[in-house]
């Protein structure tokens, strides 16, 4: 087995130590093309003396699209990284970096910027030691996975097909444990139209539209069945434009996780077959699936177990959980290829004022990333 030690990539936690404290002070918020623009030309700089083939991918509205590749053929490692982050330009003044009891503390920290110093740190030490992957290597890096992936999936699907085995590398679960099965995502809308009218003159003339969503919201929580791993959240609500007016429009915004496709057409059907409780009134419902389930079937359970395999070459037990939010791994799950996600740092808290990785965690996620990419 073809390894790289432990005590490798603690000497390497220094440069990434330093180069996730410049990431992370690189603002990268999602909606902010220029912006997250701005962290690719960082990662192009660490590509670029790593010696790889560097494509950009231009977007109108999101960030560019990187990819690098080391060598070239079929069946060879991809490696998933996001640059975007969830929060807006500014946050970093109000929440600068910082460490404490070894935890480092800052917005995008674990997700992702913390797995970008990692790779770079294995990749580095490939470099240095004069060792490198038998099979072909793709970096990909990403600018819009907070947002659902619009500019990347069909990228991300695409070099998915050529790959032997693709790498996620979001961050681990809270004790470490790699992300076996993901719920898939979507969303469902809800638009009513009701008829307006003056609420003291002519009040029974009006049909109220937020009384009528007001059905259709109690209706669709309902669908939450969590013996299924389903779950349906009304997370936005509006409607109406004063309080001495019986309201014309009013709408919902619902988020959806099902941990199968047979329980979203459960969901489908539902909206498929609503229908306005209120005379008078007009519901339109529609629905959508941003990221198919990634379930722990057969695949799954053997690429996990050859990861186990490897890693325990390297003294390190690898564990394995589920999670209900949704990565880029979910579109490679279908597609038939073995996929391992949350090979990142361990940390908690993302997407908050508490998100940290523990800095320890990044010697010992190096060591299983280069573990798995020399020998798999």
């Amino acid at each position: 087995m073809n390894l790289l030690t432990f005590q490798h990539f603690k000497d390497k936690l220094p440069y990434m130590r330093s180069l996730l404290g410049e990431l992370v002070n690189i603002e990268s918020p999602s909606v902010d093309k220029t912006a997250v623009d701005r962290l690719a030309l960082r990662i192009i700089q660490e590509l670029e003396m790593l010696g790889g083939a560097i494509s950009i991918y231009p977007q109108e509205q999101a960030g560019s699209n990187i990819l690098c590749r080391w060598g070239s053929g079929p069946e060879g490692i991809l490696i998933l990284l996001h640059m975007d982050t969830v929060y807006e330009l500014g946050t970093l003044a109000r929440r600068p970096l910082q460490e404490v009891d070894g935890k480092l503390y800052g917005p995008g920290v674990l997700d992702m910027k913390a797995s970008m110093a990692l790779l770079f740190g294995v990749l580095r030490e490939f470099q240095q030691q004069n060792v490198w992957p038998a099979r072909p290597v793709t970096a990909l890096f990403t600018s819009d996975e907070e947002t659902g992936s619009h500019t990347s999936r069909a990228l991300i699907e695409s070099e998915a097909r050529r790959a032997g085995v693709v790498f996620c590398l979001e961050p681990a679960l809270a004790n470490g444990a790699l992300k076996t099965a993901r719920k898939g995502t979507g969303e469902i809308e809800l638009f009513v139209k009701g008829v307006a009218a003056h609420a003291g003159v002519n009040h029974e003339q009006g049909r109220n539209a937020i009384e009528e969503l007001a059905h259709h919201i109690l209706a669709v929580q309902l669908l939450t069945d969590y013996s299924r791993g389903t779950t349906v959240n009304v997370g936005v609500v509006s409607g109406g434009t004063r309080s001495n007016v019986v309201p014309f429009e009013a709408s919902a915004r619902v988020d959806l996780r099902v941990s199968s496709l047979e329980e979203f057409d459960r969901l489908q059907d539902w909206v498929k077959y609503r229908q306005p409780v209120i005379p008078g009134t007009t519901l339109l419902a529609s629905i959508q699936l941003n990221r198919p389930p990634m379930p722990r079937d057969e695949t799954m359970q053997h690429t996990f177990n050859k990861a186990r395999s490897i890693a325990a070459g390297s003294g390190l037990d690898l564990s394995e959980g589920s999670t209900g939010g949704g990565s880029d791994a979910n579109f490679v799950a279908p597609l038939g290829v073995p996929v391992l996600d949350g090979l990142g740092a361990v940390g908690d808290g993302a997407h908050s004022e508490r998100e940290h990785i523990v800095i320890e965690s990044l010697p010992q996620r190096a060591t299983m990333l280069s573990a798995l990419m020399l020998n798999w």
